[in-house]
């Protein structure tokens, strides 16, 4: 292994988090701008009305791109082993 392959490697790995994480991710950002706005325009401060409706939607973000995340860090262990196997 040179250093060309484990920068491959790590290029693959950042790519692969960044795509599994990007669902939930973009949903808690769409909430929290949602709840932010509502916030300014009622003048309501409470603070667990930010957190309850972002876990409730990243849960079921999550439920719903599970196996999309899943075939991600599949397809990224299988890239990983084969080239294990092979010897980079």
């Amino acid at each position: 292994m040179n250093e060309i392959d484990a920068l491959e490697l790590v290029r693959s790995a950042i790519w692969t988090i960044i795509v599994a994480s990007g669902p939930a991710v973009g949903a808690a950002m769409v909430v929290g701008i949602l709840i932010a706005l509502f916030q300014a325009l009622t003048q309501i401060q409470e603070v667990t009305l930010t957190f309850v409706p972002k876990i409730v939607v990243v849960l079921l973000v999550m439920i719903v791109t599970g196996s999309f995340v899943g075939g991600q860090i599949y397809a990224f262990t299988e890239m990983v082993y084969g080239r294990i196997v092979s010897g980079f």
